[in-house]
């Protein structure tokens, strides 16, 4: 059996995102899936998407950094955005911010089991 092709998934995930096509996320996220430590499932990471984008409209996420060893994928995403309130705790308000999140990810069956992300809050904060 030949081993799935992680950097496409994942690309194809990432373009998923940015379509915002919500109903094709079971193609790539497990329906167990785990983030940070707490399994909130399919649903759950749905939800925590669609609430990304409420509260950041112009979110888009760009691939900057890509590395696989199967079953993990490491990824760094670069963000050019504006949130309309506060984020992570910060008074963003509308201002236009820049800021990179390190993301981990465990594949399991082709698809995303396990999550672990890590924003980088002081680049934000030394923007405010």
């Amino acid at each position: 059996m030949n081993e799935p092709n992680l950097s496409e998934i994942y690309r194809d995930y990432v373009d998923c995102l940015n379509r915002r096509d919500w109903a094709s996320l079971g193609r790539f996220v497990s329906d167990d899936v785990v983030h940070n430590g707490r399994r909130i499932g399919l649903a759950g990471y749905r939800d925590m998407l669609e609430q990304n984008v409420c509260d950041i409209p112009d979110l888009r996420f760009v691939v900057e950094r890509l590395v696989t060893q199967p079953p993990l994928v490491a990824s760094r995403l670069a963000f050019d955005c504006t949130p309309r309130h506060r984020f992570l705790g910060l008074p963003v308000e509308g201002r236009r911010i820049v800021f990179a999140e390190n993301v981990f990810y465990a594949f399991r069956d082709g698809k995303i089991a396990q999550v672990w992300s890590v924003i980088d809050k002081a680049a934000i904060e030394a923007q405010l």
